[in-house]
């Protein structure tokens, strides 16, 4: 996962349904709708599943940084 929660729900929630409406206003058939139709749906796919393959390009992380488990420090005393 390379996205975090404010992410995934702004793909998910702002991003996609205003690509879908804006496919619907540029005509439902036509060659913009559909490229439009694809980013939306690459948008939710992106969101449903927490990873962004252009992130993990560039090595951007919305996803905020793990920390170590107790008992990993533990075990290296």
């Amino acid at each position: 996962m390379n996205m975090g929660s404010a992410d995934r729900k702004l793909r998910a929630f702002v991003v996609a349904p205003v690509l879908v409406v804006a496919g619907l206003l540029a005509g439902p058939a036509g060659w913009l709708a559909i490229v439009l139709y694809v980013l939306a749906a690459v948008m939710a796919g992106t969101a449903a599943v927490g990873f962004c393959p252009l992130y993990a390009l560039f090595g951007v992380r919305t996803y905020p940084a793990q920390r170590a488990s107790t008992h990993a420090a533990e075990g290296s005393r």
